[in-house]
């Protein structure tokens, strides 16, 4: 039986999880909201760690308690931090990057044996904010933009052994989304710059994510796959 660990115990790590749980596969849940991944464990029958992805020692907990067969990693954990560059400070760029790229970073190295020895695969998330300039962007994108980055670099130096893919997504409806999506006003105002005219939700990328953990994905590492209803590479009128 297959093996996943998810960091990020709600939106596309929660629908990824009943996904993979609804196909007979395995998953550990990881996230650090207790009361959210306790209840989506019981929901699930799963295994679950708690705590922070900015404690380094949580990523070996995770390892240990989710065991030795582990045949992909989905890191799933992020922020959404949007200031002008004025308001920014120095702690908001190291939270950005230590949740997002280190935390990815030590996820992978605390499984990298198991993934190595199943011939895995791994999913971390970038964002279109990497790949087009956006205002209030500066801390995030560039976390993002260095995904991007240790994506193709752990593809490299990782292969054959296990596969190293991101999926690039623009704003979606899931928690962490709420926190940019105030009203009805606003998500009128950001679904309209998406040549698609609507926001993501957790539906529109898990399926994808799910494909890149597969045998059928098998000949695909390297890559960052933009979901974003278009917004990384058409002009929206």
């Amino acid at each position: 039986m297959k093996k996943s660990i998810i960091y990020g115990s709600s939106g596309v790590g929660a629908t990824l999880a009943r996904s993979l749980i609804s196909d007979g596969q395995s998953v550990h849940l990881a996230g650090r909201n207790n009361s959210a991944i306790t209840a989506l464990s019981d929901e699930l029958s799963c295994s679950f760690t708690v705590g922070n992805v900015c404690d380094s020692e949580f990523f070996k907990q995770v390892a240990s308690e989710a065991g030795e067969d582990v045949n992909s990693v989905i890191y799933a954990a992020g922020t959404i931090n949007l200031k002008g560059l004025s308001r920014l400070c120095t702690d908001d760029f190291i939270e950005d990057y230590q949740v997002n790229v280190v935390g990815a970073a030590l996820a992978i190295q605390a499984s990298l044996n198991s993934l190595k020895r199943n011939k895995g695969s791994v999913v971390l998330f970038s964002s279109v904010a990497s790949k087009v300039g956006l205002p209030m962007h500066a801390s995030i994108g560039a976390a993002k933009g260095a995904i991007s980055g240790l994506t193709v670099s752990l593809a490299a130096e990782l292969s054959p052994s296990v596969r190293v893919n991101a999926i690039s997504p623009s704003l979606c409806e899931t928690p962490l989304g709420s926190k940019v999506i105030h009203n009805d006003k606003i998500k009128e105002a950001l679904s309209a710059t998406h040549p698609l005219k609507r926001l993501g939700t957790a539906d529109d990328i898990a399926p994808l994510c799910k494909f890149l953990i597969s045998d059928n994905a098998s000949w695909i590492t390297g890559q960052i796959i933009g979901v974003d209803g278009g917004r990384g590479s058409i002009a929206s009128t």
